[in-house]
């Protein structure tokens, strides 16, 4: 920077040199010699100091300039190959996914199966062409995009094979989802076709597991492309098994469409190149390759390059700069790990940094004169990261609290904010999700509470609450599951909005069932009242729900409580790598069977003397005369049922 600050072009260094040496009439008594002599020195001084900051400073600027271009062509590659490898990578996971699959078989009684599998990864799936599976009898199933959505089912014979092909409508077809697989059409024809006799299936064989073979012309679409295969063994019911081979093809037109992305903006081209040097994709010629061929053109004048150096199919990234017809290029290699292809960009380097070597000249020019301009800016671009990472602190301190509702952004230019904010923003995110799981207020009152994250536990005197839905088994029996699902959230979300306003913590779900305390992890004044109070305005929501679902025709929830008091242990429990807040005891078994007594006294509410006596009678009750012999216990209890009206 200082260099760079301290010089200009050679007009503008060389004025300062003229003006010093620029002499004054010489004092009486001083030889002409002696003032010709020093006048020279200061202007050779003055000269060769500014020559040499002039040439420091166009070379480091140049240097510069060479980084960035060098910098910004490798960012240009880098996100072409993230395309690539994510494209790849894709394609990959829905194969491994088909192979893992419990009853993938390509004929047989679940053949059906397997093929509606097929189908729907296909549909969830832009980067495959095809996917399908076949054993060592020559059975194969595959599902096509190209030419042609279809079902194709293979049975290989003594002598010859037969096909039959299920024509689909197109996969973007206004349909739903049943209509969409529907079979069309359907054709049948023998061939010559041997799925056991493809490259996919005998290099899969052979290498024990997955490979990306080689380009080669596929047989349905007749076009050129590459396939992912892997191998998988099934043991089926009777005890037979097979081997299968599960695979996908990606037609090179596919691959076309990444590596042009990477001369959209103007700047270069690339290239991808199998692992025996032949051309897969190119940016710099239209059309997709029907034929493969070796390098040519400046593609070909840097693969010879790279021949010449070693470093052709290497397997590091390679950068470098070459000349070719006049014209000089910058060149990024990589390569891509799972397929052995090497990704191969460049660019002319006029191109791209024309523009800034002449920047250059013109700010060695202005350089002092802007030099306090630029002391201005650095200081307020010092802002751009300051200020972002002040609020970016803020914003983790609430992620540490889990405050994780409506966070903000902190847009940036600056790169690391991006990925700091982004990093943020997916804890926050992952944090939130997590939280459905867990309650997020047990674990801010167990850390404002001073208590570790670890197995712990201590005695503690909580009001608990268990509440089932009476017949929900017949209920559930006589219902889809979607409607049973779409019910019991909206009663769980009715019931735990309830609790929560009296203060109520919900420890678990069982079921249709709801285990709450009062009184834990923190203490709760009043904990049996407020219990209390929850249970009768959940009666009442529910009243209002029911009448609801009544209206839509659906059965009615009919919630019964059981409600006790007492000391338990609770605290964090569980093993070293998985814990949960709860409580254990007694009072918890209590509580549970004292839900279920209302089954015999057909109530809605029960209690037991201890939460009564709580109460204080600010609530109607009304004792149960009879002693309930809860199971379980060999003591009868005195029972108060909990009076809604």
């Amino acid at each position: 920077m200082n260099n760079k600050n301290s010089s200009g072009n050679p007009e503008v260094a060389g004025k300062p040199s003229v003006e010093k040496s620029v002499t004054q009439p010489a004092p009486a008594g001083r030889s002409r010699r002696f003032r010709v002599d020093v006048g020279t020195i200061v202007s050779v001084v003055a000269l060769a100091q500014s020559l040499l900051l002039v040439s420091l400073g166009y070379w480091g600027s140049q240097r510069l300039v060479s980084r960035i271009g060098v910098s910004a062509h490798k960012a240009n590659h880098d996100r072409t190959e993230d395309k690539v490898l994510a494209f790849l990578q894709k394609a990959e996971s829905v194969i491994n996914a088909v192979g893992t699959a419990p009853s993938l078989q390509p004929a047989g009684e679940h053949s059906e199966r397997t093929a509606e599998l097929l189908w729907t990864l296909l549909q969830q799936s832009p980067e495959l062409d095809s996917i399908y599976v076949s054993n060592e009898k020559g059975q194969m199933l595959m599902a096509l995009r190209y030419p042609v959505p279809a079902m194709r089912y293979i049975e290989r014979g003594a002598g010859s094979t037969t096909e039959t092909w299920q024509y689909k409508l197109p996969l973007d077809a206004e349909a739903d989802v049943q209509q969409r697989y529907a079979t069309q059409r359907l054709e049948s024809f023998r061939s010559n076709y041997n799925p056991t006799q493809r490259s996919w299936y005998v290099q899969a064989c052979k290498a024990q597991g997955p490979i990306w073979t080689q380009p080669y012309v596929f047989a349905a679409a007749q076009e050129l492309g590459v396939t992912y295969a892997l191998p998988s063994k099934r043991r089926y019911a009777d005890s037979s098994a097979q081997a299968l081979v599960v695979a996908g093809d990606v037609s090179l037109g596919r691959l076309s469409e990444f590596v042009r992305q990477f001369s959209s903006d103007g700047y270069g081209d690339s290239a991808l190149l199998s692992a025996d040097f032949r051309v897969l994709a190119r940016s710099d010629m239209p059309g997709v390759l029907h034929e493969l061929q070796p390098p040519s053109g400046v593609l070909g004048a840097l693969h010879a390059h790279m021949v010449a150096d070693g470093t052709a199919g290497g397997g590091t990234d390679t950068e470098f700069s070459f000349t070719h017809e006049g014209r000089r290029y910058l060149v990024q290699a990589s390569r891509i790990p799972s397929t052995g292809w090497q990704l191969v960009s460049w660019v002319p380097e006029d191109m791209l940094l024309g523009d800034l070597h002449r920047a250059v000249l013109w700010g060695l020019a202005l350089a002092l004169v802007f030099l306090a301009m630029a002391l201005f800016m650095s200081l307020k671009l010092s802002k751009l990261v300051t200020a972002p990472v002040e609020n970016l602190s803020h914003i983790a301190r609430r992620i540490g609290l889990l405050e994780l509702d409506n966070l903000p952004r902190e847009p940036s230019r600056v790169l690391e904010i991006q990925h700091l904010d982004q990093a943020l923003d997916d804890s926050a995110r992952s944090l939130k999700a997590f939280s459905k799981f867990v309650p997020v207020d047990v674990i801010n009152q167990l850390i404002d509470a001073g208590h570790t994250l670890a197995p712990s536990g201590s005695p503690r005197r909580v009001t608990v609450m268990f509440t089932d839905v009476e017949g929900f088994t017949s209920i559930s029996e006589s219902l889809d599951t979607d409607v049973l699902v779409v019910m019991l959230t909206e009663y769980f979300n009715l019931a735990t909005g309830v609790f929560a306003r009296h203060g109520g913590v919900v420890d678990k779900f069982i079921g249709d069932g709801i285990m709450v305390l009062w009184g834990a992890p923190s203490d709760l004044k009043d904990a049996e009242y407020k219990a209390c109070l929850a249970a009768l305005e959940l009666h009442v929501e529910m009243d209002d729900l029911n009448r609801k679902w009544a209206a839509q025709g659906l059965p009615e929830f009919r919630t019964r409580v059981g409600i006790h008091t007492g000391t338990v242990i609770a605290g964090v429990l569980g093993s070293n790598d998985r814990l949960s807040y709860t409580a254990f005891g007694d009072v918890i078994n209590v509580a549970s069977r004292i839900e279920g007594f209302n089954k015999q006294l057909g109530t809605q509410t029960l209690m037991s003397e201890t939460t009564f006596a709580g109460l204080g009678g600010r609530l109607h009750t009304r004792r149960i005369e009879e002693q309930a012999e809860l199971r379980g216990r060999q003591t009868r209890m005195v029972l108060y049922e909990l009076m809604t009206s």
